[in-house]
């Protein structure tokens, strides 16, 4: 079982890739109320919430937000989320969520797709340093 505060929601994302770190270096970076917590989908933790919440990583594999009492979003409803929880200016990003879901996770997919061939990625997850080790599970 994954034990995380009810007050904290945490972000699961792809270790390897260098657009994912640079937005978890973003979030930790303006995350003023200590609400995040983090650990690659490639994690032992991250596994289990794959497994347990059927995700088919092929379909899905670059951003997960997930709270113990409201389970998981993926793709633009996981980002727009966290970008909303970061305050403003970037709570100001939530506008998006008129745009049609299906329309926003397509934009969503495509940057996805590409973010290797675009940002490159790492041979292995990132590891943090002793002050951040505390926002990372496992």
């Amino acid at each position: 079982m994954i034990n995380i505060p009810k007050h904290k929601k945490l972000i699961l994302f792809d270790g390897v890739c260098n657009l994912c770190n640079a937005s978890v270096q973003y979030v930790i970076k303006h995350d003023k109320k200590n609400l995040f917590l983090f650990t690659a989908l490639q994690s032992e933790i991250g596994q289990q919430i794959i497994h347990r919440h059927l995700i088919e990583t092929n379909k899905t594999d670059s951003i997960l937000l997930f709270t113990p009492e409201k389970g998981l979003d993926y793709k633009s409803i996981a980002a727009l989320k966290i970008a909303y929880h970061l305050g403003f200016p970037n709570r100001l990003l939530s506008i998006f969520f008129i745009i049609p879901t299906f329309i926003r996770n397509w934009g969503y997919d495509y940057i996805a797709k590409n973010r290797y061939k675009w940002y490159g990625k790492k041979e292995s997850c990132m590891i943090p340093t002793a002050a951040l080790k505390s926002k990372f599970l496992e």
